[in-house]
């Protein structure tokens, strides 16, 4: 099982060369299993960036976003309390971002590998608080 964060999301879709060779292969092993995640607050992270300029998609929003929930193998995984719970008791080192927090606690609580180009997501890994990828490789 893997989860995406957001902007390996985004590159996804957008047909992106940042996300690496041994990345893509992955996401298209994991897709053709079903085991594709996204953590419920992606799509409103990418709102967001829409919203405020930071972010520009060919078309709507909620129609991007449900035709990436379209690829093959992806499905939202739901925020239950416990992973609401668990991004705010994260061990210390990860930032305050929430969406980071969020998307981090929902790997850990599927015991999935998390893909991710952010350096301190990538750092916080290495301390053994949760396992994850570095999506450019």
């Amino acid at each position: 099982m893997i989860v995406l964060d957001t902007h390996v999301l985004i590159w996804l879709m957008e047909g992106d060369d940042r996300i690496g060779s041994n990345s893509r292969r992955s996401i298209e092993r994991k897709g053709r299993a079903d085991e594709i995640l996204i953590a419920a607050i992606t799509p409103w992270e990418i709102a967001m960036l829409v919203e405020k300029g930071r972010l520009a998609l060919a078309h709507n929003v909620g129609n991007w976003i449900e035709e990436a929930l379209d690829l093959p193998g992806i499905s939202i995984a739901p925020l239950l309390p416990a992973i609401a719970v668990e991004s705010v008791r994260l061990p210390n080192g990860l930032n305050n971002d929430p969406a980071d927090r969020m998307i981090v606690a929902t790997a850990r609580h599927h015991k999935a590998i998390m893909l991710t180009a952010d350096k301190g997501i990538l750092k916080y890994a290495a301390t053994g608080h949760v396992t994850a990828k570095d999506a450019a490789s």
